[in-house]
């Protein structure tokens, strides 16, 4: 880190997350979120906050035998998973799975869920890690960090034919460059099951799967709780609106 940014960094820090009382997790899929943020969607809910889910596509593809049927499948695990989070606010846009869809259409399903549920911090995938692939999660990656700084304007959010919404912050989950960390003790265990005992689906005859994802989630929570001096954490490259435009130091 050069010493601009450093000093940047310390006058003008990320927000702090856990100082804001609204919150929407943006998923490209079903899973997505409690993979990425599921410790702390956990941790904020007991903490008597308000979140809401949005799930962007239908995860049609996210198995062998696909189609709508595994489509309608997955959205009651989603619920399922995110009840047992503690969140009951569930909304699904129902595009199809595999960026089949306009980058239009997601932003304007987008803005208006931003509208309605008017949060003050964005959670979504990081759309800036240069080893991801999947066109989902770069597409709803770039539309949050788009709508998160737009979001406050009443004639943008118009021309989606959504209303302005106080949005203070995004925090971009599955990032290589996290600069802010949710204490998230306690929280693991429940994680876990809202991935494995609710989206059965996707893990059910996968053992493999279920080892890897399980030991990476552990160690990343280990990892980013000692780097923290939190015990357990997860970590998010956070913006606030300052370092959202014409702040390149806030870049990963």
């Amino acid at each position: 880190m050069s010493l601009l940014k450093t000093i940047l960094n310390i006058a003008v820090p990320p927000p702090d997350i856990e100082s804001f009382d609204r919150f929407l997790f943006i998923g490209p899929h079903p899973d997505d979120i409690e993979i990425g943020a599921g410790a702390t969607a956990a941790h904020l809910a007991a903490m008597g906050k308000s979140l809401c889910f949005l799930i962007c596509t239908d995860g049609r593809y996210g198995g062998v035998c696909g189609g709508k049927e595994l489509a309608g499948l997955r959205k009651t695990e989603a619920r399922r998973s995110a009840e047992l989070l503690g969140v009951s606010d569930v909304r699904f846009l129902g595009l199809c799975d595999g960026g089949f869809y306009e980058q239009k259409e997601l932003e304007a399903g987008i803005a208006g869920v931003i509208g309605d549920f008017r949060p003050q911090v964005i959670f979504a995938p990081d759309p800036r890690v240069s080893s991801e692939c999947h066109a989902d999660h770069l597409n709803v990656g770039n539309a949050a960090m788009r709508l998160a700084y737009f979001a406050p304007y009443g004639d943008i959010m118009a021309n989606y034919g959504a209303s302005a919404a106080p949005v203070e912050a995004v925090a971009l989950y599955m990032t290589a460059a996290p600069n802010r960390f949710v204490g998230t003790r306690g929280c693991l265990k429940k994680q876990l099951s809202a991935i494995f005992d609710c989206h059965l689906s996707q893990f059910s005859e996968n053992e493999e799967s279920v080892r890897s994802i399980s030991l990476y989630l552990r160690l990343r929570a280990r990892a980013f709780g000692l780097r923290s001096f939190k015990g357990s954490a997860e970590g998010f490259r956070v913006l606030g609106i300052t370092q959202m435009h014409c702040f390149p130091e806030a870049g990963s």
